[in-house]
């Protein structure tokens, strides 16, 4: 799939858009250059190449590689990358990231100062809603065929479906995380001229948690389905991130749900498909589809076909500067620096030895670079990050010196590890604290080496879970949750480097904990009300 995904993006925008302007999808019409579902379905390998648009859509951002023809508008295209968008809300918001751009968005990111004006936010929330509607658009189209479809393909086309149902269920995961209450539409709202309703968060959690448990006998079984389409696993591994969240996504009563988390958990492990990889730094290789053991579900990039300047591009290349020893390290073009992302001292902090020498984890890159960050936009101040990189297992350079052959691992076992050890804390049933120091021992014995990193029992405390969960996931577009159902994302209880817009950190306003629904979208939308003191 990571080698056919991008040669199989198909323009579904042309009958998204369709949708507001003809009626009936069913309708052929005279202009033969126009296309409708009738006329793209005509072709049976138009369902596989349509489910490719999909998966494609989570990196990409329009018809034309990386620029020309974009399906959202902004003066860069990159910034409308779905990936791109959301890597920026969980991680600059946080602990483990500050940009030097300078740039406005990104400053009250890390300070916590936006406003359903921040343009971030707005594309953000537009790309998580333009991708919600190509599924809806896929699923009607094709449940409107499968039944007179011969049996073998009908067979395949049930499961395209499913997966483009998961996939819609994703993003609603990302937009009850993001924004709580939101708009939302399903396969069923006929399409035209619509406003869509809001959805209350406790509703939509009850939505994703029913829909994912729904099409998990369509979806293929662990490890069998092709590279980057997603599997039972990936359903029960966000399942697992729905109800570990419960506490916030239900106001503080889901303390019930961590015996769930922990059955997820445990069929993923019991599947017998995944085991963790022997060298963490593989992970984030430009090979790394290799090593579908522990990635469960990736965000697949390809250097030739997949080409934004979003994506994992943007993750590779924001953490590298002119320094010609980084960017051979990385693996990208030696003026290919765009010297934006760099760690915290207070992140860099958690590592009790930055030099990677200990916890290989720690993969920093400091000649050149201060650890203290006195100056938001000297980005010779922070250390920066060597974690992702545009180079194989075997030292050879992805295809694309610029646009990256590296996928993005958005879920993987050792945050099944993780997610099980938090649940059993927390209290939920069906494990045991033996299993869970096993689990976090197994990251930390791949992590140093030997077993000189190992815990005991007595080390297993959610302040310790939450530390390694950085350790061990930093980068990965997980923070910013962690640090909210933590409870420590706002406020003062925490502090880092320029939270707060202070150098030491300072306390900011709990409803920072949601993203504002964007003013351009209520201007239209007069069904939806804004999240509370924005």
């Amino acid at each position: 799939m990571k080698r056919t995904i991008f040669r199989a993006y198909a323009a579904l925008l042309s009958i998204a858009l369709l949708a507001s302007c003809v009626g009936d999808l069913d309708t052929e019409p005279l202009n033969t250059r126009v296309s409708t579902a009738t006329l793209v379905f005509k072709d049976p390998a138009s369902y596989k190449e349509f489910l490719a648009k999909l998966y494609g859509a989570m990196t990409l951002t329009g018809q034309r590689g990386e620029y020309g023809q974009p399906e959202l508008s902004a003066p860069d295209e990159g910034t409308t990358s779905f990936m791109r968008m959301y890597w920026s809300a969980q991680e600059i918001t946080t602990d483990e990231c500050i940009s030097a751009w300078g740039d406005a968005s990104l400053i009250e990111y890390h300070s916590h100062n936006w406003s359903e004006q921040n343009f971030y936010v707005q594309l953000l929330y537009q790309r998580v809603f333009i991708n919600i509607a190509y599924c809806n658009e896929y699923i009607r189209a094709a449940s409107a065929r499968v039944d007179g479809l011969e049996a073998r393909l009908r067979e395949e086309v049930e499961q395209y479906i499913a997966e483009a149902r998961f996939l819609r269920a994703l993003y609603y995961y990302f937009a009850l995380d993001l924004w709580g209450n939101v708009p939302f539409v399903t396969e069923a709202d006929a399409p035209g001229a619509y406003l869509p309703p809001q959805i209350k968060r406790a509703d939509l959690f009850a939505y994703i948690d029913q829909e994912l448990t729904a099409i998990l006998p369509a979806l293929a079984a662990p490890g069998t389905n092709e590279y980057a389409r997603a599997d039972r696993a990936a359903a029960w591994m966000l399942l697992a991130k729905l109800h570990v969240n419960a506490g916030v996504y239900l106001d503080n009563a889901g303390t019930d749900h961590y015996t769930q988390v922990i059955a997820y958990c445990n069929e993923i492990v019991n599947a017998g498909a995944f085991s963790l990889a022997n060298d963490y730094s593989s992970l984030f290789l430009a090979d790394n589809d290799r090593l579908r053991q522990e990635i469960i579900f990736p965000i697949a990039e390809d250097g030739d076909n997949g080409r934004s300047y979003g994506g994992m591009t943007f993750i590779i290349h924001a953490a590298a500067g002119g320094d010609l020893d980084l960017v051979n390290d990385i693996g990208i073009a030696a003026s290919g620096g765009w010297a934006g992302s760099r760690f915290t001292n207070a992140f860099v902090n958690k590592f009790a030895d930055p030099s990677g020498e200990t916890d290989r984890r720690a993969l920093f890159f400091t000649d050149g670079q201060t650890l203290d960050i006195t100056n938001v936009t000297n980005f010779r101040e922070g250390y920066l990050s060597r974690k992702f990189r545009n180079v194989t297992s075997t030292g050879a350079r992805g295809k694309n010196d610029t646009f990256v052959d590296t996928d993005f691992p958005l879920f993987r076992l050792a945050d099944v590890y993780l997610l099980y050890a938090e649940a059993v804390l927390r209290g939920g049933t069906g494990g045991d604290r033996a299993t869970a120091v096993h689990y976090i021992n197994l990251l930390r014995q791949r992590a140093y080496g030997d077993n000189s990193g190992n815990m005991a029992d007595g080390d297993l405390t959610l302040p310790f879970i939450l530390d390694e969960r950085g350790r061990e996931l930093h980068w990965e577009a997980q923070r910013r949750t962690d640090l909210i159902r933590f409870g420590v994302f706002t406020g003062d209880d925490y502090l880092w480097d320029w939270k707060g817009n202070v150098k030491a950190g300072a306390a900011t306003p709990a409803h920072f904990d949601l993203f504002p629904i964007p003013l351009v979208d209520r201007a239209i939308n007069t069904n939806l009300d804004q999240n509370p003191e924005y």
